[in-house]
């Protein structure tokens, strides 16, 4: 059976938003972390290129083993096999020490993510059983610096951030949050006393915060593009491969 998509410029760039030299260097990556050749068993039927973009197609249109399987001309079992393989090979590089970005800014936030796995997902603030993923961005460059395994969407922010492991990777930056992130020693907006209404001063600190700290919600806005951010079958650490591959692929588009 042959597939319809292949891994030409034109599909590279609708599906995974990079054009084609930037899709050389994630494959490079992927290679060398040893995505070419299985682990046991018979070789890939597809080249590691159309493998690769075909977990992109999987996270972009968040389509079923049985479409993707017609697409690409292979068996759903195929399918699954790949994105279980070759998803965890795209994963975001580890966030640079806070000694190699002293005097870089950070943002953080988190995210609601509609999961289908009620193990890794609560009844939330949006009426549905969803996850809450933390990420953090640079605010020069927006580029995603790091991203938390997923938590319970009943968690509130300020604790998924110290109990996944965020704060370790932030100590030592300057990282702005909301006002969710309270008693984390972020850098939140100022808050009113009682009834006593804020300075001009303050005022103006908050609205100078409020126009940096968007740049993360644009972020969010434009890793939601991938359609399996808004309604995520996998189960297990699925949801954590997918959003470690979409900020990477996020970082590639925006990169120089």
């Amino acid at each position: 059976m042959a597939g319809v998509l292949r891994a030409e410029p034109v599909w590279i760039e609708v599906f995974t938003g990079l054009r084609a030299d930037r899709f050389a260097r994630l494959l490079r990556a992927v290679r060398e972390r040893g995505g070419e050749h299985p682990r046991m068993g018979r070789p890939w039927r597809l080249p590691l290129a159309e493998r690769v973009l075909l977990v992109a197609v999987y996270y972009r249109t968040n389509l079923t083993m049985r479409q993707l399987a017609v697409l690409f001309g292979v068996c759903p079992a195929t399918v699954c096999r790949i994105i279980q393989q070759v998803g965890p090979l795209l994963a975001l590089e580890p966030a640079p020490r806070p000694e190699e970005a002293p005097d870089r800014l950070w943002i953080v936030d988190g995210t609601l993510i509609p999961v289908r796995d009620r193990t890794v997902a609560a009844s939330s603030r949006n009426y549905r059983f969803s996850a809450n993923v933390q990420v953090v961005i640079d605010a020069d460059t927006r580029l995603v610096i790091a991203t938390a395994p997923p938590v319970a969407g009943n968690i509130a922010d300020a604790h998924a951030f110290r109990d996944t492991g965020l704060a370790q990777v932030c100590a030592g930056t300057t990282v702005l949050a909301d006002g969710a992130y309270g008693g984390t020693g972020l850098v939140i907006p100022h808050r009113r006393r009682g009834k006593r209404p804020l300075l001009p001063i303050q005022e103006a600190d908050n609205a100078a915060h409020r126009k940096v700290r968007a740049r993360v919600e644009h972020t969010f806005a434009r890793m939601k593009n991938y359609k399996i951010l808004r309604d995520c079958r996998q189960r297990g650490d699925g949801l954590h491969h997918a959003v470690q591959a979409i900020a990477r692929m996020h970082n590639l588009a925006l990169s120089t």
